[in-house]
């Protein structure tokens, strides 16, 4: 299914507004926070909203973008007619549509019933890349059917311990069955940050006996042959403790070594990105050691508080490492005008989270569409109004900013 062209959806509310329709949830973004609030209870509302610690890093994540400013262009002609930018993207070879992608977030079943398989509808309908958490409380198998034929489909690994090396391989092998094409490794939780929010409510969704966090360890017959040569039993005679050993499997304590990259080098044959990357230092080991991508990222300020924000390392990344390995961003996107400033600061694709989550608490399948259309459109929009003919490099770069 080809998408609409993004501008259309402002054009679309205003006609439906001639019969006096108004769009059946807001526009704002600060709103859907708001509004996931209300629907959503404590545990699940503070487990998507919380931060580390006093929540520095994640103010730190927004504050960045207030200060660069976008410099417009003007008296710029259309480019081949079109009357609005080209948005689509080169990435590992592969032509995108957008240069927006759905951002890793687990346990969606806390959100809302369709979890997980809203969003990868959703994604494939806008023809925005799906990245699948580990986390996941739906299974790889299921959340690919949802995403479809057609869908663009990336797994995000977090790592087991190289005792599990045999449990890595099946959840790769599950992926790649699957048509997940790049691997995304998160680097940053090999085990959870101090989260205020959630401890306040005792909430862990990984160590309750329900699935919701470990579906996809549940539904991997490497780890369940496992647990029942272990435990003498079937995970489902006791979830509560193959809850806990799965969480111990994917979250094992302690970081992995970038000596262990050649495993997943040998056992993935597509792209692999780093997520989790802030520093220069970091990013050319990336490249010495054979890697496809990183995401320049904090985990939206959930891991370590005190941190520095991601746009605010981002240049200096991209001075670095941008001709030879391709740089993704994530961390306190919220609306199209940040996709903009991400992007001439060099990051080829951006990574939404929170927003997305926040759509989903809101209206299931249709409260993510509009999240992502009106990421869209706003960014389609405002790249008309500064003079931008596409997010190629050649249109959008640093020369388009001044820092405030």
């Amino acid at each position: 299914m080809t998408p609409p062209p993004p501008s259309t959806y402002q054009s679309e509310v205003y006609t439906h507004g001639l019969r006096d329709q108004k769009p059946s949830i807001t526009f704002i973004p600060s709103e859907w926070e708001n509004l996931a609030r209300s629907r959503l209870s404590a545990n699940s509302f503070s487990y998507v909203h919380g931060s580390a610690g006093t929540g520095e890093t994640d103010r730190k994540n927004r504050s960045a973008f207030e200060k660069w400013s976008v410099i417009p262009s003007r008296l710029v002609p259309s480019n081949n007619n079109n009357t609005f930018p080209d948005l689509s993207t080169t990435l590992f070879g592969k032509k995108y549509s957008s240069p927006i992608a759905i951002a890793p977030v687990g346990v969606q079943t806390i959100f809302h019933p369709d979890g997980e398989l809203a969003v990868a509808r959703a994604a494939a309908k806008l023809d925005i890349p799906y990245t699948l958490s580990t986390a996941t409380a739906t299974s790889t198998e299921d959340v690919a059917t949802a995403n479809g034929p057609n869908g663009k489909r990336w797994f995000q690994l977090y790592w087991p311990g190289n005792e599990h090396n045999d449990i890595t391989i099946s959840l790769l092998d599950r992926a790649k069955r699957n048509g997940y094409d790049v691997l995304v490794v998160t680097l940053d939780t090999y085990i959870l940050g101090w989260r205020p929010t959630d401890m306040d409510n005792g909430y862990n969704p990984f160590l309750r006996g329900d699935s919701v966090g470990v579906k996809m360890g549940f539904t991997d017959e490497v780890f369940r042959k496992w647990f029942r040569e272990r435990f003498g039993k079937e995970v489902e005679e006791d979830e509560g403790l193959a809850a806990g050993e799965w969480t111990k499997v994917v979250f094992p304590g302690g970081s992995h070594s970038w000596e262990d990259l050649r495993f997943l080098k040998e056992h993935w044959e597509g792209p692999i990105v780093l997520k989790g990357v802030q520093s220069v230092r970091d990013a050319r080991r990336a490249v010495e050691y054979g890697m496809h991508g990183i995401v320049v990222s904090n985990h939206g300020g959930r891991q370590m508080d005190g941190g520095v924000g991601s746009l605010t390392v981002l240049p200096g990344i991209v001075d670095a490492v941008g001709e030879q390995i391709e740089v993704l961003f994530d961390s306190g996107v919220r609306c199209g005008a940040d996709v903009v400033k991400a992007l001439a600061l060099g990051a080829k694709m951006v990574l939404v989270g929170r927003p997305y989550v926040y759509g989903l608490a809101i209206a299931g399948e249709e409260g993510v569409r509009h999240v992502l259309r009106s990421l869209l459109g706003e960014l389609q929009l405002s790249l008309h109004l500064g003079g931008f003919r596409s997010v190629q490099r050649e249109e959008l770069n640093r020369e388009c900013l001044i820092r405030e």
